[in-house]
């Protein structure tokens, strides 16, 4: 319900869905509605394909959704659905992106932990960087992959996560060839026409138990 509100309250107020799709397009000479936003949801959760996509359909609003590629991959295998706890599958994952409606972008394929001296895919404490890039790149790649082969398209963006980060993440990212990146640091994207204004980007965490006037005017300060 929360979300609804939102939806309708961004469609009142003039604001329009769009994908990271959208904003390399415009790095590269496209244009962009006057008011874009931005939906994302990280982690992949079968609630998304369960709540969100059916009001982004009735709304035709688009958002984005990051998998955490393991748990795409065990619930696959495992078809087991709980709008509490489960991920979306493969299957679901593609139903969503084929509407046009919805994006996938890459949340790693393991490192969605804080476990063994390691946050995120931020770098450990003794670990090389050679060590470092190894581990990030295999990761990353891994659920690079497994996306172009169920969804017929690899991901343009990395969002790390929890946000977690280390001194050489961006450059081995980068080098990889990911267009863009977003972490957990609330805080308004400025998108230039300089492909380098999308590395970086903030988003707001939406909390449940407020209403949609007093998220998007309190706590983000739209007008």
């Amino acid at each position: 319900a929360e979300f609804e509100n939102d939806l309708l309250y961004l469609k009142k107020h003039g604001y329009t869905t769009i994908l990271v799709e959208d904003l390399i397009a415009y790095t590269q000479g496209a244009s962009l509605p006057e008011k874009p936003v931005l939906l994302t949801f990280d982690d992949g959760y079968y609630n998304n394909y369960l709540y969100a996509f059916p009001l982004a359909q009735k709304y035709q609003c688009k958002f984005v959704i990051s998998p955490i590629g393991r748990y795409a991959d065990q619930y696959t295998e495992s078809g087991e659905t709980s709008a509490y706890y489960t991920h979306a599958t493969w299957d679901q994952l593609k139903e969503m992106v084929d509407s046009g409606l919805v994006e996938v972008q890459n949340h790693s394929y393991n490192l969605h932990a804080n476990k063994g001296g390691r946050e995120g895919a931020g770098q450990k404490a003794g670990e090389t960087d050679a060590q470092y890039r190894a581990m990030l790149v295999e990761d990353l790649t891994k659920a690079q992959e497994a996306a172009l082969a169920h969804l017929g398209k690899a991901p343009a963006a990395f969002v790390y996560p929890f946000g977690a980060m280390s001194k050489a993440s961006p450059g081995i990212v980068k080098d990889m060839g990911f267009a863009a990146t977003m972490t957990c640091r609330e805080k308004r994207a400025r998108i230039t026409r300089d492909p380098e204004s999308l590395y970086g980007m903030g988003r707001y965490l939406r909390p449940s138990g407020m209403s949609s006037k007093e998220f998007f005017e309190g706590k983000l300060g739209l007008s």
